[in-house]
């Protein structure tokens, strides 16, 4: 073993910073990262032990110990369940014969749950030693396990390669894109490095302004505007600047960027290499989720393809003096990693833990230096309005939301898959046009964002009204909102918390198990009560938008669907606790001199 993780070091050149990438070799060598590991990754590095176990045991994807010859990881998301993944876990115990968390006897095969990978449009999905399996059923899942009993290769059980790139060669998945309309932005006609040729005869705060004047607000949900970012990034003060793509999107229901980074990945990296001449940077880093691992082996080959046309690599298309590459940074299953500053520490080989903020990543990022994050949506959008200017960009939208929004749709419709839409479509023409019928509400914005009824169907998707990150889940009336939707959302960010802040930590199972009583039929209006007033603290004391919305699930429903609480409650008796506060602390009062303030 010695040997083995002094040759997966040196790999990294003994850096600590890459302490992600040396674990996640380690995990595909040995499968897991026994403490033996971590004790001579610490002594390679020369950090201490607690630097190494406190990383290796924040992310999911890293065990401590093997998970079987054929490890399946089935999504538990709410989606998931929609589509029937109670019926192919069940399936799954049978034929394998142990229970989901466990390994079976013979060590062949582990049963794991894990929450939202990306497939959304076509569940119910599992990963199986990176492999991607779809719409999943009994059937297909007893021919799985019977091919793993006969210890067949994993490539041999993809019965049918995806649409599109999926089914290129270095891809080989089964995985689908579904994309069912296109728009003039992000899923146009284009010919690879156009704009990136067409910067490098602008001055670099020219670009930056034509950003600006673009109005373009970032599409990973908090719409902050790109130009402005750019902006303050360059004027930091420092010699030294970063690009970093957040390709996390670990938001449930979201798939929208993998389906970008299979078909047209050269057109975000292209969009990285703008960001870093507009401000200054010599290096792009692509975080991308460890769920789309599938990916590395053919973005690598874009990469170089783009090196070899002098699109990325040294004196950019010809300019003197512009250097940049761009490099890929594997997470390892962490929601929380998809806030900015969170995915800079676990690229830095830490805890995906957020930062206090101020500073701002623009000014002390990656390495502390001056770091743009946008997620690749917002860099595919950079790279067209380069080719065709600010203004033609603003003639779609609204001021405060212009251009395409690319959605990802998914849960009780017809047609389910990626949407490209002007921003101010409304709710009822989207329904219209993914067919959907009988549906009860939509999750717009995935679990952190709002749950909707028919009363808000005619309401559009823009920031001045409904915004979004890029999800939309359907929900229809036949589903139990509160048992099947909320509480598989609230249960997901007692998952992904960091565990950092105490509020996130403890409110959420709070809140998960007032849901619980309430669900079971012993709730009563002070529940209710309770919940109305506790969902209000996650957004006052929590630092990160994890923390900051995970109560939104409950929150909206209550909101839009309080009927849906209101006929689960007992309603003629009050429930008594049988506890006298002001009796309790009455004792304390006297001896105090203090009158109870009840």
């Amino acid at each position: 073993m010695e040997n083995e993780i002094k040759s997966i070091v040196g790999k990294f050149n003994k850096d600590p910073m890459r302490l992600m990438d040396i674990l996640l070799d380690v995990q595909a060598e040995m499968d897991h990262v026994p403490e033996e590991a971590v004790e001579l990754i610490a002594k390679e590095l020369d950090i201490s032990n607690v630097d190494v176990e406190q990383t290796k045991s924040f992310y999911h994807f890293f065990t401590d110990k093997p998970q079987g010859k054929y490890t399946i990881y089935l999504n538990n998301s709410a989606t998931a369940n929609m589509m029937g993944r109670a019926e192919v876990a069940e399936a799954f115990e049978k034929a394998v014969g142990c229970k989901f968390e466990c390994t079976s006897d013979d060590g062949m095969i582990g049963l794991y749950s894990t929450a939202c990978i990306g497939m959304s449009d076509q569940e119910p999905a599992a990963i199986i030693n990176g492999h991607v399996f779809t719409n999943l059923d009994p059937y297909k899942v007893r021919a799985l396990v019977a091919s793993m009993k006969a210890e067949k290769p994993i490539e041999e059980m993809v019965e049918k390669y995806g649409d599109g790139n999926n089914s290129s060669n270095l891809i080989k998945a089964m995985v689908n894109n579904n994309i069912r309309k296109k728009g003039p932005v992000l899923f146009s006609e284009y010919e690879t490095g156009t704009a990136l040729k067409k910067i490098t005869d602008m001055d670099p705060q020219d670009v930056i302004n034509e950003v600006k004047n673009s109005y373009l607000r970032g599409r990973g949900g908090a719409g902050f505007p790109a130009g402005l970012k750019w902006d303050f990034c360059r004027r930091a003060q420092s010699e030294e600047r970063y690009v970093m793509c957040n390709a996390d999107e670990g938001e449930p229901g979201t798939f929208k960027e993998r389906v970008i980074l299979t078909e047209m990945p050269q057109r975000c990296f292209e969009g990285m290499a703008i960001a870093g001449y507009a401000i200054g940077a010599k290096e792009g880093i692509l975080y991308l989720r460890y769920e789309y691992k599938y990916l590395q082996e053919y973005l690598e080959k874009v990469l170089n393809d783009m090196r070899e046309a002098n699109l990325l690599g040294k004196n950019l298309a010809g300019k003197e003096g512009f250097d940049f590459d761009i490099r890929i940074q594997f997470g390892a299953g962490a929601y929380v990693c998809g806030e900015e500053s969170a995915l800079i520490e676990s690229t830095e080989g830490k805890r995906g833990e957020p930062r206090n903020r101020p500073p701002f990543p623009v000014q002390k990022g990656y390495k502390d230096q001056p770091t743009v994050v946008n997620n690749v949506e917002t860099l595919c959008s950079v790279v067209k309005i380069m080719e065709k200017g600010a203004e033609w960009y603003t003639m779609m939208g609204s001021r405060e939301s212009a251009g395409t929004k690319l959605l990802s749709i998914s849960g009780d419709c017809k047609y389910p898959g990626v949407y490209e839409f002007e921003w101010g479509i409304r709710i009822r023409d989207i329904l219209e046009m993914v067919g959907a019928e009988d549906v009860q509400a939509i999750q717009v914005g995935g679990p952190s964002g709002t749950c909707i009824g028919p009363r808000d169907f005619k309401r559009t998707l823009a920031y001045e009204d409904l915004p979004t990150g890029g999800s939309m889940i359907i929900i229809g009336k036949e589903r139990k909102l509160l048992q099947d939707v909320v509480r598989n959302f609230t249960e997901f960010f007692i998952e992904e918390s960091c565990g950092s802040c105490a509020v996130c930590r403890s409110l959420t199972v709070i809140l998960r198990n007032k849901l619980d009583k309430i669900i079971a039929g012993k709730g009563t209006q002070s529940d209710i009560d309770d919940l109305k007033k506790w969902t209000k603290y996650g957004k006052m004391a929590n630092r990160c938008g994890l923390g900051q919305t995970a109560a939104n699930p409950i929150a909206t429903t209550m909101e839009n669907f309080m009927d849906k609480y209101e006929d689960l409650i007992q309603k003629e008796v009050e429930y008594d606790t049988g506890f006298d506060l002001a009796a309790a602390v009455a004792e304390s009062c006297n001896y105090v001199g203090r009158k109870p303030n009840l």
